[in-house]
């Protein structure tokens, strides 16, 4: 009998003890916000030969290591918190902790600190994306990350509107002379709420003429009531409703037709408004962003489906929320809201490679290979859900069952060292 029993129990003994360490660290997890449990793999020593006269290879075990710990990246379920600022990730990915313990992390458990920022719960700055793009009113994502501040108690400045957008359908089936209106709330640069009506006419078969105006109470020098002009043109439909012409006139400019020039957008320049504001310049977006025209002319009623434009009045910060893309957006009120960032979503192509940080925090390796960060929804990353909490992905029924498995397997192996003492010593007894 060979010293190799003993240590083949004792490297049982020891794995197994590794074994009730990784569910123990578990089950002290079990309401930590995004943990994800570990799992733990054993691989067998080099076996040594056995000096068999078998044909095939005769090799006696040297015991067993530990061969990974690794944390499974399951989707934890997502528990409403009541807090906006907190965000569960739902799917792959990570989110992207800077300050002075960089990492990454499933924990969204945020909040603002005393200047403002969004911070992670030891007071990480979260990461993301602050500039916006004001013609598209939506956030630049191809810059440098920052950290995403909304200062407390300070009042927004306001935004003047530059471009309005409504989906409109005019009835191909009405009458000539038949009229329909359109009206939209923009806001001059000092955020005073101002109408502007676009007024449709027909005049023939898919043709319409239309006309832009607000109220002159709200232009200096005005006459409340009486409509002041500030652009005019024709609109034309093809044989299938879709928009085949815009022209310009009246202090309008832009337009289009096809083929050819499709961009039918048409811009204008409003007079100085009686709120003190300068005149404004505005573009109406006819085409869309997506080059789709929003006005068609099909045969059903008159009617605007939508309207957006994309100014907003000054106003202080009321509350903050998350949508699924990561935007973060702040409401001025009951009905206004302004973008604030968006945060940033970091994925990896191995996250069993990611290092334990602590803090709820991961840092990459080269087993998992370089962060690709990017926006929520894209690239394989997962979405948000705002006012959530991801929760742990421990099962404790799993892990007790676990648990019972690596006693037995640390029994085992403690009777395997027991029997080979026992068996050294009657070797010894025999030369009594």
């Amino acid at each position: 009998m060979g010293i190799g029993t003993f240590s083949a129990g004792l490297s049982g003994l020891n794995a197994h003890a590794a074994y009730l360490g990784v569910i123990g660290n578990n089950l002290a997890n079990l309401n930590t916000v995004g943990f994800k449990a570990s799992t733990v793999n054993f691989v067998d020593l080099v076996s040594q030969a056995g000096g068999a006269a078998s044909a095939n290879p005769a090799q006696i075990g040297l015991g067993v290591v530990t061969g990974a710990i690794s944390p499974v990246f399951t989707q934890g379920a997502a528990e409403l918190s009541g807090q906006p600022t907190h965000v569960a990730l739902q799917g792959n990915g990570f989110f992207v902790i800077g300050g002075n313990n960089p990492g990454y992390t499933r924990d969204g458990s945020f909040g603002f600190d005393k200047n403002g920022r969004l911070v992670a719960a030891d007071g990480s700055p979260v990461m993301g994306w602050t500039q916006l793009d004001a013609s598209r009113n939506a956030v630049v994502t191809g810059g440098p990350l920052g950290e995403i501040v909304v200062p407390p108690g300070v009042l927004r400045p306001a935004v003047a509107t530059t471009q309005f957008q409504t989906t409109t359908n005019l009835d191909a089936s009405a009458a000539t002379g038949a009229t329909f209106l359109t009206s939209v709330r923009v806001y001059d640069a000092l955020g005073a709420a101002h109408t502007v009506t676009v007024s449709y006419t027909k005049t023939g078969v898919q043709t319409w003429d239309y006309g832009i105006s607000v109220d002159g109470a709200d232009i200096a020098g005005g006459t409340p009531g009486v409509r002041v002009p500030l652009g005019s043109g024709s609109i034309a439909f093809d044989g299938t409703g879709a928009l085949s012409a815009v022209t310009t006139g009246g202090g309008a400019s832009g337009g289009g037709s096809l083929p050819g020039d499709g961009d039918f957008d048409v811009a204008f320049t409003t007079p100085g408004w009686a709120s003190g504001a300068a005149a404004s310049a505005i573009t109406w977006d006819i085409t869309g962003q997506t080059g789709v025209a929003t006005l068609t002319g099909y045969g059903t009623a008159s009617a605007t489906a939508s309207k957006t434009q994309n100014g907003s009045p000054a106003g202080t910060v009321d509350n903050v929320f998350v949508l699924s893309d990561g935007t973060v957006q702040a409401a001025l009120g009951p009905d206004q809201s302004v973008l604030l960032g968006k945060i940033a979503v970091a994925s990896f192509n191995n996250p069993q490679g990611l290092v334990k940080l602590g803090g709820n925090r991961f840092a990459e390796s080269e087993a998992s290979g370089l962060a690709n960060i990017g926006e929520a929804g894209g690239g394989g990353r997962g979405t948000l859900l705002g006012g959530a909490l991801e929760l742990s992905t421990v099962d404790i029924a799993q892990e007790f069952t676990h648990m019972i498995l690596a006693q037995r397997g640390y029994q085992a192996n403690a009777k395997t060292i027991t029997v080979s003492d026992e068996m050294a010593a009657e070797t010894t007894n025999m030369l009594r």
